[in-house]
């Protein structure tokens, strides 16, 4: 009895691997779910009919075998029900992805059913809302660079042509035509910038250096702006303070946040940049005493291409602060923006500790 016992054990094991090799081959989840079902019952029933026909000989206890049917149609309902419950969650998840793909970038899934459907359903909706937000980042990007190549260039034609015509003395649109090269200048580059941070073609080299003297140059290079806009420009940053930085990026980052915060700080504030070391990082902040930030500034300030009203001037095409996270990230620190105590925005970024 035992070795029969013991042959049954086996051949099951057998034809349950077997067949669940099979199942991996089925086309769909459904059938595959399905086949489960069917042979986590039948497989057992199998086992059990054949025990009784060794044991009663297939007619001595016949409600046993009966009860036991029974009890595997009962079970293949459930679980097939089980399935349908599932593969309807997945569905939903995969309706929403095809119209994502036909282009209606609002598709959103149910996020409901199984833990882990509903974390998929989940994840695919913020795919979804960042393709949005992608997308009309990329739109705004067009609108406002369209613009601010197509105002100077109407400009400097307008002043030429004067020039030829006989309208206007050179000594008098020379100098406006020089200005008007240099803003097209800034643009492109930083375009050609925020393509090579996206690009991931951006390399650096970082030494080991002194940040004062970084913040000081920059602090020089827009003074004479803060002047005139009777900003009060300081620094708060000791000498021997170090980090692993390249010095032309840093520069960048800082004479960006610096020129966002002068924009939005009014006549008889001030804008500081203060250095602090931390254990294993540096960290810079820029802060202002203007308006301060609204939620949905400090939260997409930094995106790519997006341009609001409190984190953007109206000048330029919305790029600075973009391109100040992608040289800080490719340094290997973090930027983020939060409110000023006593009022005010106040901007962070960190470097690797020197």
């Amino acid at each position: 009895m035992i070795g029969t016992a013991f042959l049954v054990a086996l051949a099951t094991l057998a034809v349950g691997l077997a067949f669940a090799y099979l199942l991996r081959l089925l086309p769909t989840v459904r059938l595959q779910l399905a086949g489960l079902a069917f042979l986590a019952v039948l497989l057992p029933l199998g086992a059990v009919l054949l025990s009784g026909w060794v044991m009663f000989h297939m007619g001595e206890d016949v409600k046993i075998l009966a009860v036991t049917a029974a009890s595997a149609l009962t079970a293949v309902i459930a679980a097939l029900v089980v399935a349908r419950s599932i593969i309807g969650s997945i569905d939903r998840v995969r309706a929403a992805a095809l119209e994502l793909a036909r282009g209606d970038l609002e598709a959103r899934a149910a996020e409901g059913g199984p833990t882990e459907v509903a974390e998929l359903a989940t994840s695919f909706n913020e795919m979804g809302a960042n393709l949005r937000r992608l997308f009309d980042s990329r739109r705004e990007l067009v609108a406002w660079a369209s613009h601010d190549l197509r105002t100077p260039l109407a400009n400097m034609q307008a002043m030429l042509e004067a020039l030829e015509d006989g309208l206007g003395a050179p000594e008098e649109y020379v100098p406006v035509l020089l200005e008007q090269v240099r803003a097209l200048s800034l643009l492109v580059d930083d375009l050609f910038e925020l393509a090579r941070i996206d690009a991931g073609a951006l390399t650096l080299e970082l030494r080991r250096l002194p940040i004062a003297p970084v913040v000081s140059s920059t602090l020089r290079s827009i003074e004479a702006e803060a002047r005139s806009r009777h900003v009060h420009l300081a620094a708060d940053v000791n000498d021997d303070v170090t980090a692993r930085f390249a010095p032309d990026k840093l520069e960048r980052v800082l004479m960006n946040l610096l020129t966002n915060a002068l924009r939005h700080t009014p006549s008889d504030g001030a804008v500081a940049v203060l250095v602090a070391r931390r254990p294993d990082e540096v960290e810079v902040a820029v802060e202002d005493t203007g308006d301060g930030l609204d939620a949905e500034a400090r939260e997409r300030m930094f995106e790519r291409f997006w341009r609001g009203d409190q984190s953007r001037s109206s000048r330029g095409a919305g790029l600075g602060l973009a391109i100040a996270r992608g040289l800080v990230e490719a340094h290997g620190g973090r930027i983020w923006a939060e409110e000023r105590d006593g009022g005010g925005a106040r901007v962070c970024f960190t470097l690797p500790a020197g």
